[in-house]
């Protein structure tokens, strides 16, 4: 697995043929997950303020507070479901490309998938809790079982993964909603967390993320028939032809657009007035629905680019070595929001935090492509992709 989020040979069809799309998909849903992570790193407490405070905000109806509704709402859930997508059509890639070659399935893919499993665990201790490798990792050993099944078999078990991921998105927000109107406000998150990610040391943080594992891995577990829908569903798109540059790939993303945004867009406003109490449902079942179609929206645009600009380039170049991106853009979000480095979330508050969040995702979005595009022109692979390669030649 460690080769469907970064390789350029991941971007090739059933046939060999690359599929250009997919890596400025890549690049997007990279750069689109750092538009829900950004507000992770530079709230009070951070990693485990999240937890005890929900999303947030700069205060009600004022300009800043809408600039913020609007960047979460059209992030929140959906550039991670594109993400978990684009690994499910990775994934399909390597399996045709081993039966093309009369490889055996799964055979020395266990060993990747391995492989990432323990990138996601070292990203998770010395980077970020909130990872999404380790969830991957583990996914993609049961899909890779389920291609060498039947169809229908894989059909089976994608409906049936859905349908229980809804069934306890929608048993979850049951207990929640009444608890939360139940409960008066306590005060958000503890000072003691704040004060650990304002000023502790680095080591510290490691040492709290390792004693509250259980909690802060919890999410890939809770949507782990999430992760397996969407993985499936990359599967079908890919065989379907979906991201290919003809006539039926146009058609199948002209689909995409139309039923995901017209679908996903009025429940995730829904449940965005609902209140926060609701936020399983955006995120978890809202947003997957909204990904389909920024799938379609970005494919037509990328259909009508005559000549490759800058922004195109850049987020190819991201798309191709997305896991380094990956891990880099969170690494640069550590540095500059905690104690240990700048310390600049704790700086920046009220009205002026809005502004300086948004200010550091479009910086680092511009580092990352600049970055990945000079790169690109003297190596093949990212960095992570290369030191990936290496080990696992050996």
């Amino acid at each position: 697995m460690t080769e469907t989020l970064p390789s350029p040979v991941s971007t090739s069809g059933a046939g060999g043929s690359r599929l250009a799309l997919l890596d400025v998909l890549r690049g997007v849903a990279i750069l689109g997950t750092l538009m829900t992570n950004v507000w992770i790193f530079t709230a009070p407490g951070a990693e485990w303020g999240i937890l005890q405070s929900g999303t947030g905000g700069s205060g009600q109806g004022t300009v800043p507070a809408l600039a913020e509704l609007l960047f979460r709402v059209a992030a929140d859930g959906k550039f991670l479901s594109m993400l978990t997508i684009l690994f499910g059509v990775g994934l399909a890639i390597q399996f045709d490309s081993a039966a093309r070659h009369g490889r055996r399935w799964p055979g020395r893919y266990r060993w990747r998938a391995l492989f990432l499993f323990a990138e996601g665990t070292l990203h998770f201790v010395l980077v970020f809790a909130w990872d999404v490798l380790m969830g991957y990792a583990v996914t993609a050993l049961l899909v890779a079982w389920l291609l060498t099944r039947s169809d229908r078999a894989r059909r089976r078990v994608m409906w049936w993964a859905a349908g229980l991921h809804l069934s306890l998105m929608g048993l979850l927000t049951a207990v929640v909603v009444p608890a939360g109107a139940d409960q008066e406000s306590e005060g958000g998150v503890s000072r003691e967390v704040v004060d650990l990610y304002a000023h502790g040391s680095y080591l510290d943080q490691v040492s709290f993320r390792l004693e509250n594992a259980l909690a802060l891995r919890l999410e890939p577990v809770l949507s782990f028939g999430l992760l397996v829908f969407l993985f499936l569903l990359g599967v079908r798109l890919l065989r379907a032809g979906a991201f290919g540059a003809d006539e039926k790939g146009r058609r199948l993303r002209a689909r995409m657009l139309r039923w995901g945004l017209g679908l996903g867009i009025p429940l995730t406003a829904a449940f965005a007035m609902a209140g926060p109490d609701w936020f399983l449902l955006g995120r978890y079942c809202a947003a997957p629905l909204v990904a389909v179609g920024y799938i379609g929206l970005i494919g037509a645009v990328v259909d009508r680019v005559r000549r490759p600009g800058p922004l195109t380039t850049g987020l190819t170049s991201v798309g191709r070595m997305a896991l380094s991106g990956y891990v880099l853009q969170n690494v640069l979000c550590v540095v500059v929001s905690y104690g240990f480095g700048l310390g600049l979330a704790a700086r920046f508050t009220g009205p002026a935090h809005t502004w300086w969040v948004m200010g550091l995702w479009a910086a680092v979005c511009g580092v990352l492509m600049v970055g990945a595009t000079l790169w690109l022109r003297r190596f093949r692979y990212g960095p992570l992709e290369s030191a990936q390669r290496w080990v696992l030649r050996r």
